[in-house]
């Protein structure tokens, strides 16, 4: 497997050095993306493999996924790589195998919370490709621990392409954006910053676009959790944008429970603005999201309301999430359709969070049925088999349906922007 990627990846190199990047880029937007909704892989494929390696980026792309996301941090000396967090020692051997970094332990404040842990900016690039991936969760298949690299984006790029040439499809990338304004204002042992604002953005862009083209058909979105440097990114790219949406809990009722550090974007949080993340998702939420973004990646909660009521429901002896009585939608997937917003829900997993549900695939299944135009999941061979069940399942083309957006986005983005795209915002 890995040296059959080690060869396309040899080829597409060659290529490239022949037509150069933009010709590659126009030569994928022959192949098409086969089947809507996307599938997409969670950390690549989290729940076989270790999170945020191109062994579990592979897995995913065998089974089916459309595309791979990769969160991104920054080494000491600038480089992307894949990581959950800027917090490596949890997703890493590097507390466990490599007692020469025992003194890189640190304190760091993120998101208003501070951690003790090693950070992926308090190393450079060399360093982090001689740790190796563990599996992040307890009670998951730990036979691979140690075995994988920390991949960089090149790599993930340079995978997605040699497997869309392999496969004949396209496999897309879907990079997050992780702690923005962590990454602006860290800094080194001297109290200069490592890298300054939009120093992240701009990198990622400049990556991008010379793989991709700047273009919103681009199989590509770029997610994140913050506000500000969505809103950077929309007046630089035409890639697609994609807000996401957090909370920390579901109530019995029902509504979501929004705490620090669930409760806000943390830009939001550091300029004084009130706002939730449940506020983007009211009908004026969209509206200020439409201004910037083309989707909206809300917390799977928050699209279907689902209520504690206390009923045995798998008549297992015990309450938990899986029994709770599912009402149906909150409104909010037909409010961002009609918005002209995609949808892109997470997290799916085999081995837990099935609000409402025991099976895992007639969950996935349920969001699907309900309009979803997207799902994480990390497990990509059951997501494959929940849509493909789903009423929604189609085999038209994924780039038709982005120029047909792209179109009608484009429509009505000069009055959005104009209207709405300082009303909301501070």
């Amino acid at each position: 497997m890995i040296n059959d990627y080690y060869k396309s990846t040899i080829l597409v190199g060659a290529i490239i050095a022949v037509l150069g990047s933009q010709g590659i880029a126009k030569a994928e937007s022959q192949l098409q993306m086969k089947n809507t909704p996307i599938v997409i892989g969670h950390r690549g494929t989290a729940g076989h493999r270790p999170e945020h390696t191109i062994e579990g980026y592979t897995l995913a792309i065998q089974m089916g996924a459309d595309f791979i996301e990769p969160d991104l941090v920054l080494t000491k000396d600038g480089h992307m790589i894949a990581r959950h967090e800027p917090m490596i020692g949890g997703t890493t051997d590097v507390a466990t195998d490599h007692p020469e970094f025992a003194d890189r332990k640190t304190k760091r404040m993120v998101d208003g919370v501070e951690y003790n842990d090693w950070f992926a900016t308090d190393f450079t690039l060399a360093e982090i490709k001689t740790l190796h991936a563990i599996q992040a969760f307890a009670g998951r298949d730990k036979q691979y621990d140690g075995q994988y690299q920390i991949p960089t984006l090149d790599e993930i790029i340079a995978l997605a392409k040699s497997q869309s040439k392999a496969t004949g499809r396209v496999i897309g990338i879907y990079p997050e954006i992780k702690h923005s304004t962590y990454h602006a204002n860290v800094t080194d042992a001297n109290n200069q910053l490592l890298y300054g604002p939009h120093v992240f953005e701009n990198k990622l862009l400049k990556k991008l676009h010379k793989a991709y083209d700047n273009s919103a058909c681009a199989p590509v979105f770029i997610q994140s959790f913050e506000v500000s440097n969505l809103q950077y990114l929309s007046h630089k790219t035409d890639i697609q944008l994609v807000q996401l949406i957090d909370a920390d809990d579901v109530n019995a009722d029902g509504s979501m429970s929004l705490v620090v550090p669930y409760k806000q974007p943390y830009d939001f949080v550091m300029a004084g603005d009130v706002r939730t993340f449940a506020d983007l998702l009211t009908d004026e939420g969209l509206t200020f999201v439409k201004s910037y973004a083309d989707a909206v990646g809300p917390w799977k909660p928050y699209l279907v309301k689902t209520v504690n009521d206390g009923v045995d429901r798998n008549g297992d002896g015990k309450i938990t999430i899986n029994d709770r009585r599912v009402d149906g939608s909150t409104g909010v997937v037909e409010m961002a359709h009609d918005k002209g917003l995609l949808v892109h829900t997470w997290t799916f997993r085999d081995d837990a969070s099935g609000y409402g549900f025991i099976d895992p695939q007639q969950e996935m299944t349920y969001y699907f049925d309900l309009g979803v135009d997207g799902l994480f999941t990390d497990f990509a061979d059951t997501g494959v088999e929940a849509r493909d069940a789903s009423i929604n399942a189609s085999n038209v083309s994924s780039n038709n349906q982005c120029k047909i957006h792209h179109d009608d986005h484009k429509k009505h983005d000069d009055h959005e922007r104009k209207d709405h795209g300082h009303h909301f915002a501070r």
